[in-house]
């Protein structure tokens, strides 16, 4: 046997591909652990990536893979796309693009599913028996092939239109209020869910139709559909977390179907990373994730008495960027806390350069983060991240609440939800209970909001009314810039 045949043969070999991919899971790991913090998310992403591309040369090296023009095409095709978009997405519109690429791989797998019943389908309800000591599956493959498909072609299409919908919210094309039917919301979904179920377990019990497929793939459509609308703006980021576990635990029913142990292991680390990290986001908002999928909070809308101080005892005492630029100078400790109005105004740059000002005034200056400020998890981080603050600067919600009552000044920017006291000291609030950012516990707090027009949760923010509150109004990005201006005339 020629050199070149024996090359291939070892190259196509079941140990080998086995080998690669145990490479591939170990590097997917590995580039995780490094997701875990600002610093070395960069060299995390990239160790991924090459677990990644290995997994794919694995799977290609297989004896049974077919049509590589075809395969080139959709890899040159996906690249062009891909990269194309993430160097062109502005740092505001990153949830955006998570949540569309997200739907991207749910959908990936739905049509995936649906190429395997075109394929396979007509075996689906194939039963074992037992020959000559052997178990042999009569009719075609193992039942949970048609299961763990029909899983994944329902779960996949549930995260492609929930994802969509949530990418609409998020770019502002769908409102960010919930959007129900009312009382008979919760009905319609369990309907349409009763409806998917009922399509599957006809599929799997042997009804060869693909027309019955295609409309379970309908229903599933509708039901993402159903779910995500009547969520508001402000549980966006629990919502692209579980629709991204979605996405993963589909992938690996993909991988089980297809007998693919790339998609298995990677599918899985998405599907328990993204669980895991949907219910550290409920808790932090002191939800349960079946509230939030039932929706109606978070709604965006103004409510009665939101626009104004009609509600409260106080008023709104505003400031100029000439007393912020005072009272900043003359604090030893400043603590800064970001949300969604610095992302929309791209404030980061500026930000981070008043709190160089600050600090070579020897002012001690951190930045609070909350786990849901922005419309991301770690949305914040990113974003500072990009601005290269320091990372033993962020703060935790946890870590950074005691601090408070030994802070000078919080300068807020942005952060409406995340720092309203009704959420603690008002029962009927719609927020009450959500562990907030406790800024009311600092000597001064300083407010960077363009107007007083409500966040997403539609309710007003107590914290503008409090007398050692001052509200600057207007861009945070002009406005931050105009405080360090002020900073440096002084």
């Amino acid at each position: 046997m020629s050199a070149p045949v024996l090359a291939t043969s070892f190259l196509q070999s079941e140990s080998f591909i086995y080998v690669l991919y145990i490479i591939a899971f170990a590097l997917f790991i590995q580039g995780l652990r490094g997701l875990s913090g600002p610093t070395t998310a960069v060299r995390g992403n990239r160790i991924a990536a090459v677990g990644m591309a290995i997994a794919v040369v694995a799977t290609l090296l297989n004896p049974g893979e077919s049509n590589w023009g075809l395969i080139v095409m959709g890899v040159g095709l996906g690249v062009a796309v891909g990269v194309s978009a993430a160097r062109q997405v502005k740092m505001t519109a990153m949830p955006q693009m998570v949540a569309l690429f997200n739907g991207v791989g749910g959908g990936a797998v739905a049509l995936i599913s649906w190429v395997e019943f075109r394929s396979h389908g007509s075996t689906y309800g194939s039963h074992p028996i037992e020959v000559g000591g052997f178990v042999v599956h009569v009719g075609g493959p193992p039942a949970y092939v048609a299961i763990f498909s029909v899983f994944a072609a329902i779960v996949g299409s549930i995260s492609f239109w929930g994802s969509n919908i949530a990418f609409g919210k998020l770019q502002e094309i769908l409102p960010g209020r919930p959007i129900t039917l009312g009382r008979a919301q919760q009905l319609v979904n369990l309907l349409l869910l009763t409806l998917a179920v009922a399509a599957g377990v006809a599929l799997v019990a042997g009804t060869h139709s693909e027309l019955l497929f295609i409309g379970m793939l309908i229903v599933a459509a509708l039901l993402g559909n159903a779910v995500v609308l009547p969520i508001g703006g402000a549980d966006m980021p629990v919502v692209i977390s579980l629709l991204n576990a979605f996405t993963g635990l589909s992938a690996a029913a993909t991988g089980m179907a297809l007998n693919n142990p790339a998609l298995i292991v990677a599918g899985m680390i998405v599907g328990a990373s993204g669980s895991i990290l949907t219910n550290l986001m409920a808790v932090a908002m002191n939800r349960s994730i079946p509230a939030i999928v039932a929706g109606g909070f978070g709604g965006g809308g103004a409510v009665q008495g939101a626009s104004g101080a009609g509600a409260h005892d106080g008023t709104v005492r505003s400031t100029s960027a000439a007393d912020a630029a005072i009272q900043l100078a003359y604090a030893s400790r400043v603590v800064v806390v970001p949300g969604y109005g610095m992302a929309v105004a791209q404030a980061q740059h500026a930000v981070r350069e008043l709190t160089k000002e600050l600090e070579d005034r020897g002012v001690e200056v951190s930045y609070a983060i909350h786990p849901v400020a922005g419309r991301m998890p770690g949305h914040m981080n990113v974003l500072l991240a990009e601005a290269d603050v320091p990372y033993d600067q962020l703060k935790e919600m946890d870590d950074a609440n005691p601090e408070f009552a030994r802070t000078d000044v919080s300068l807020v920017i942005g952060a409406n939800d995340v720092t309203n006291p009704a959420a603690k000291n008002t029962p009927s609030s719609p927020i009450y209970g959500m562990p907030i950012l406790e800024v009311a516990d600092s000597r001064s707090v300083i407010v960077i909001k363009r107007s007083m027009n409500p966040g997403f949760a539609g309710i007003e923010n107590e914290l503008y009314f409090d007398p050692k509150t001052s509200m600057l109004f207007g861009d945070a990005k002009s406005a931050v810039s105009e405080i360090t201006a002020e900073l440096s005339a002084l």
